[in-house]
This record gives C-alpha cells, sequence and structure tokens, in this order.
C-alpha cells in the first residue's frame, strides 16, 4: 500500500464540452463547461473537503476551470497528461479523472510551472502581439509577389520592402507615380549614394491593374495588423505599470528610481531593437521597474524587447526553480538522458517557447566581435556544429538571465581576448596534465631558441 500524502485530493478530466471530476475516495460527477457549471465545481470540491486539485493541460481548456479554482484557494496541480497514461485497455473519462485523484493522493504527481495571474495577462498580450507580426508578415509576401509580378524588384535591391524607404516607394506607386527617377528620390540618402542606380533599373516594370490592386490590398493588410500591434502595445505599457506599482520590492532593496537613459548625439546609448519593436515610450525604464530594479539590458545579445517577450513567458521570480539548472532544464536547453540496465542514452527535451526565445536572442552572438559568449558560440560551432552552438550559447544566457532576477548578479562584460586568453590557459592546463599522465612534458614555442 502507498502512502496517502494528500488525503483531500481531487481530480478533473477536462473536455472540451464536459469536466469529469472525482474525489478521492469519493463520489465522481460530470459537469459542463458552462462558466454556471464551473462555479458548481468549486461547490462540490468545498462540500468534500478537497483542498488539492489535480488536471491535465489540455489545450486551452483548462484555464478557466484553473481561474475559478484559483479564485477559491484551492491548491491546483496542472500536469503533463503523458505522464499521467492509465492502465491499457481502461480508457474513459470518468476513469482518468479517478485514476489522476488516485495518482494525486498518493504524491506521485508533480505540476507544471503555471506563472501568477498578472504575468498570465501579459503573456496573452505578448503572444497575440506576436501572433499580429505572423499574420502581417503574410501580407509583406503578398507585396512582394505582386511587386515580382510587375517585375519591379524593389525588394532585391533593398533589405525590407517595409522600410521607410520601401514603404514611401510604395505608396507613390499606388498613387499613380510611375518615374523611375522621381521615386528613387524617395529613398533615404545612404541608398541614394550606394544604390541609386541599381533602383532606377529596379523601379522599370510593367504596371498590370490586377498586381496594383493586389499590391494595395497588402499594403492595406500589413498596415492593419500594424494597428493592432500598436493597441497590443498600449495595453502592455499599461499592464506594467499596473504591475510595477503593485509589486513589493525586494527584501533590503527598494525600487530605485529610474534614472534618464545617457544619450550620445542624440541617439539612445541602448540596444537598437531593429525588428517590430514595440511602440511603449520609456521601456528601458519600464523594464526596470517591472524587474525590481534589475538591468536585463546588460546582458549579451539581449534587448529590451527580448527581455520582455522571455518574461512574459516566465515572470520576474525565479522561485519555482530552486536552482539555475532547474531553470535551464525546465526551458528545455540542458540534455536528457535515460539509463535502462547498462543502457544509457540522450534525449531530446521539449523546447517551449520560453526556451526558444532564448536561441533566437542568442543567434544575434555569431556576428559579434567583441563579446565573450560569442567566442564561446564560434568554438563550440567550430567542432559541433551552429545548432549545438546555439543552444549552448542559449543555455549561459538563460543561466545569466537566472542569476541577474534571482540574485540580483551584475554582468560585467570581459570582452572576446580576456575569453581567449582564459580558454588558452585552460587548454594549456589541459595539456600538460595529459602529458603528466604519459610521463611527457610540454615546452612552448616560445620558449624554444630557434633552429640553428
Amino acid at each position: 500500500m502507498l502512502n496517502q500524502i494528500n488525503p483531500q485530493a481531487g481530480a478533473v478530466d477536462v473536455g472540451s464540452e464536459s469536466l469529469h471530476v472525482a474525489v478521492y475516495n469519493g463520489p465522481t460527477r460530470v459537469f459542463k463547461t458552462f462558466t454556471s457549471e464551473l462555479y458548481q465545481v468549486v461547490k462540490f470540491f468545498q462540500e468534500h473537503g478537497v483542498q488539492s486539485v489535480a488536471m491535465e493541460a489540455t489545450g486551452v481548456y483548462w484555464i478557466s476551470l484553473y481561474e475559478v479554482l484559483e479564485e477559491a484557494g484551492l491548491k491546483l496541480y496542472v500536469v503533463n497528461g503523458a505522464h499521467v497514461k492509465n492502465l491499457p485497455g481502461r480508457k474513459s473519462d470518468m476513469s482518468d479523472c479517478q485514476w489522476l485523484a488516485e495518482l494525486h493522493a498518493h504524491g506521485l504527481l508533480r505540476s507544471g510551472f503555471v506563472p501568477p495571474e498578472p504575468i498570465r495577462r501579459l503573456r496573452d498580450y505578448q503572444r497575440l502581439r506576436q501572433d499580429h507580426i505572423q499574420m502581417g508578415s503574410a501580407h509583406i509576401l503578398h507585396m512582394q509577389k505582386a511587386l515580382d509580378r510587375m517585375n519591379l524588384k524593389i525588394h532585391e535591391v533593398l533589405s525590407q520592402v517595409v522600410g521607410q524607404s520601401g514603404l514611401r516607394m510604395i505608396r507613390a506607386i499606388l498613387r499613380g507615380e510611375r518615374e523611375p527617377e522621381k521615386l528613387v528620390e524617395l529613398c533615404d540618402c545612404q541608398i541614394l549614394s550606394a544604390k541609386r542606380e541599381r533602383m532606377v533599373e529596379a523601379l522599370k516594370g510593367f504596371w498590370h491593374p490586377e498586381q496594383l490592386f493586389a499590391l494595395g490590398q497588402a499594403l492595406e493588410g500589413w498596415e492593419f495588423y500594424q494597428k493592432q500591434m500598436a493597441a497590443c502595445d498600449q495595453q502592455i505599457a499599461e499592464l506594467m505599470e499596473q504591475i510595477s506599482d503593485g509589486q513589493a520590492p525586494q527584501p533590503g532593496r527598494p525600487l530605485p528610481p529610474c534614472p534618464p537613459r545617457v544619450s550620445t548625439g542624440g541617439k539612445s546609448s541602448g540596444k537598437p531593437i531593429r525588428h517590430n519593436a514595440p511602440l511603449i515610450a520609456d521601456l528601458h525604464q519600464k523594464m526596470i521597474r517591472f524587474c525590481r530594479g534589475h538591468d536585463l539590458e546588460q546582458l549579451p545579445s539581449m534587448t529590451d524587447y527580448s527581455a520582455l517577450q522571455i518574461v512574459a513567458e516566465v515572470g520576474t521570480d525565479m522561485s519555482p526553480w530552486p536552482t539555475d539548472k532547474h531553470f535551464v532544464a525546465w526551458l528545455g536547453l540542458a540534455p536528457a538522458s535515460r539509463v535502462s540496465g547498462k543502457s544509457r542514452r540522450r534525449e531530446k527535451r521539449f523546447r517551449g517557447r520560453a526556451g526558444r526565445l532564448f536561441c533566437l536572442a542568442a543567434r544575434s552572438l555569431a556576428r559579434s566581435k567583441y563579446l565573450a559568449l560569442g567566442g564561446f558560440y564560434r568554438r563550440i560551432r567550430a567542432t559541433r556544429g551552429a545548432q549545438v552552438a546555439n543552444i549552448a550559447a542559449a543555455r549561459k544566457l538563460a543561466q545569466l538571465f537566472y542569476w541577474t532576477l534571482k540574485h540580483g548578479f551584475t554582468y560585467v562584460e570581459e570582452g572576446l581576448q580576456a575569453y581567449e586568453a582564459k580558454y588558452r590557459a585552460q587548454s594549456i592546463k589541459k595539456l600538460k596534465a595529459v602529458a603528466r599522465h604519459f610521463g611527457l612534458s610540454v615546452i612552448s614555442a616560445e620558449s624554444t631558441p630557434p633552429a640553428p
């Protein structure tokens, strides 16, 4: 017999139309998923003295029930359905909820991470904004297709067809302008100085009315999603202010006033956000207040926007993960192993949205010239490939993220030369240890006299 860890345990098998509810060693019942029925589930659990409830993460159907049960003060466990499979041949919704209650009562379930309610709201806004970016990118492809059909090679000369120069030319084309020399004058001065002749040739094409109509429709669709993104940015900014004003400072660490960012020559000293930048005023100061005085932009390859995306997924409280190793394992950035008898093999971890965001932030390290983490990325890439190097660099970046929010770690960039000197010293030390094992010695070429 197994020990009863949670005798006041309950469980719910969540579906789109019905909720199968069970109490450990007690009754079972089926409820509908209407709002009034959700409160009946709470009443049912309270009548039978249930204090802890387990449920599977089934799509988005569990979220409404989770919020109602959370409001009632019940302790909730959201578990992976693959970890609680019932015995074969006994599969039904009612037996699933009873089996889930049985496992929960004996303490055999491990809850997944669910951020607190304010972070969940921020996550919904941020994910909706990402959906608008993806849907708007389809209209960029439609614009490029219409330009190709007219043999206008604007997007072959410009890196972005929806940049300022590209949009000015497209809008002028839709207004009826057809002269390449007049259209090219709408470009930025840097483009005129480097690509003027190519751009003039690219603006010579065939003005088909049906493709001009398609170009206009695509532009309207892209502008629509830009407005939707701006509306999301406004909601995100307001929510960040509410959370920052409502959260308590860390013990012994009051929320510092955010000084204005230092500017040089009219340009901000922060890292530039190149694509899909949020239209949030003083985003850097807002992020510092939101993270209780911690500056995440100090980390390599981390901008305020990328930090905002990650914080919307994991929050600013790192207490759910005891150590940084737990955190990177949850992100899917650490290798997993499977041991059975004498066989031992590696397994691929599931990499969620937060882990993919760290991988995306680490990509820029491949182009860095002075960062120590960039040297680490290129060293791993030379022997293991770009994909392994990206995951390894993302893991180190996630550890720095964890230390910053958990312990107030302040990152100091040592530079590429310091990293290479440290790696060289470590490599020489290992070579000398191997040489001593075989009764040999290592002599530096610098100390060897030249041959006569």
